[in-house]
């Protein structure tokens, strides 16, 4: 308080009404973002609570025994998570560090840049069409995961380049000109130096990324299938020859086809657990390479 009131001791009374009514505005801003946040979250747990079980979590759907499961649809999501981020990281880390370190030409590295930010700004429904296109058609993947996976991996790169970008233009250029003074190569110095000090905005693109896809349901909709059946992965192969519906389509078809809102809200809690876990996960494991 002793603080706020020295910052604003020296400014007229017109200044000193302004500051301390943005101040104001900010908090209000605050509060009110925390208090939705709080209030969506208590919202689907108190719905969706009731209808978590274990046989939910761990069961195939059957319309003749009338049993209610999920467990197709979770391993579909992370089959879809792995797959995507398998593409994603080293794509559109590699061409953040391209366009920022090694680029010369500033015209095509701004052309690449706005095609980015507006790729990135483009509605998934789109996206969902050139993979129906290009994916399952035009290259026979047939609506399959992988189809589904590359659609994101299309959808997400944007994402990943231009928060990659941003993090390593953060490191100071004084770091850079240590290094090379002392003798490191340009990439040992991007892997020793750049990297590990833009980690935080590096494992925030992740996040950004991993969320859209745990999300997204109109682009798998349309290449990975609806199925709702457990299906045989003995291989990694077989990744490539099946379809199924991840967590989101099956909210979309609890809700939307069904009518059946308790699994819907159910399927929601999973969602926000799934969400929750890879966030922390992928925090610990910024923290870690950040150490190391």
């Amino acid at each position: 308080m002793d603080e706020r009131i020295s910052l604003t001791r020296g400014l007229s009374t017109r200044r000193r009404a302004y500051d301390i009514t943005m101040r104001a505005l900010l908090f209000a801003s605050a509060i009110i973002i925390c208090a939705l946040l709080i209030f969506l979250i208590g919202y689907i747990v108190r719905r969706g609570i009731g209808g978590l079980s274990w046989e939910f979590l761990t069961s195939e759907e059957s319309v003749i025994r009338d049993v209610k499961g999920i467990l197709p649809a979770l391993i579909n999501t992370l089959y879809i998570i792995v797959a995507t981020l398998i593409f994603i990281l080293p794509l559109g880390v590699g061409s953040a560090i391209y366009l920022t370190e090694y680029a010369s030409n500033r015209r095509l590295v701004s052309a690449i840049e706005f095609a980015t930010e507006t790729l990135a700004g483009m509605p998934s429904i789109i996206f969902a069409l050139v993979g129906v296109i290009v994916f399952c058609e035009t290259l026979s993947l047939g609506y399959t995961l992988i189809a589904g996976a590359f659609s994101l991996v299309m959808m997400t790169l944007p994402t990943i380049i231009r928060t990659t970008q941003e993090s390593l233009k953060t490191v100071p250029q004084s770091y850079r000109e240590g290094s090379l003074a002392l003798g490191s190569g340009k990439w040992h110095m991007i892997r020793t130096v750049v990297l590990p000090s833009s980690i935080d905005g590096i494992v925030t693109g992740c996040i950004l990324a991993i969320g859209r896809i745990v999300g997204e349901s109109a682009v798998l909709m349309f290449t990975a299938g609806m199925s709702m059946s457990l299906q045989n992965y003995n291989e990694f192969a077989d990744i490539f020859e099946s379809s199924g519906a991840t967590l989101t389509v099956a909210l979309y078809v609890y809700a939307k086809e069904r009518a059946d809102f308790e699994g819907a809200f159910a399927v929601a809690v999973v969602l926000l657990i799934v969400a929750f876990a890879i966030n922390i996960s992928a925090k610990l494991a910024g923290k870690k390479l950040k150490k190391s």
